[in-house]
């Protein structure tokens, strides 16, 4: 019996984001987003529907984990992490037309990644989740 969705989250994305130092959250837990200091937040709505896991740090929204079951391949999977993205409320810029800098798809087996912020910049399978001080590197670097 193969899992489904909501069984791979809990399993293996979790964990995976655990392991990289995230904190999650459900959404209807949340008062004020801009509390949240390094927060993966499950079911975070935009304007184009519920995201499986918005990333927050130091209460910046920096990006969206989309969530597949193990038996689905996840690298085409970002086109939805990228919809999540346009769709996004508690921006903190404009990368061309995402709201957010950092994508990731993942089926708790394989994880990609794409950083919007260079057009250029192509999705990579990565080993791991970005740890949040990572996400907020990036951030930084980008400003500099």
């Amino acid at each position: 019996m193969s899992e489904n969705e909501k069984e791979t989250r809990k399993k293996r994305i979790d964990k995976k984001l655990k392991d990289a130092g995230w904190i999650i959250i459900a959404n209807k837990d949340v008062n004020n987003y801009s509390y949240l200091e390094y927060h993966a937040v499950e079911e975070y709505p935009t304007d184009t529907g519920p995201a499986d896991y918005a990333l927050f740090v130091k209460g910046n929204l920096l990006g969206f984990v989309e969530a597949k079951k193990v038996s689905v391949g996840v690298s085409n999977v970002l086109e939805q992490a990228k919809r999540y993205s346009l769709g996004a409320n508690e921006t903190i810029g404009l990368w061309d037309i995402y709201k957010t800098p950092f994508l990731y798809s993942s089926n708790g087996e394989v994880v990609y990644f794409l950083d919007v912020k260079n057009e250029l910049n192509i999705s990579r399978q990565i080993q791991h989740f970005h740890t949040p001080f990572a996400l907020e590197e990036f951030l930084i670097g980008m400003t500099k």
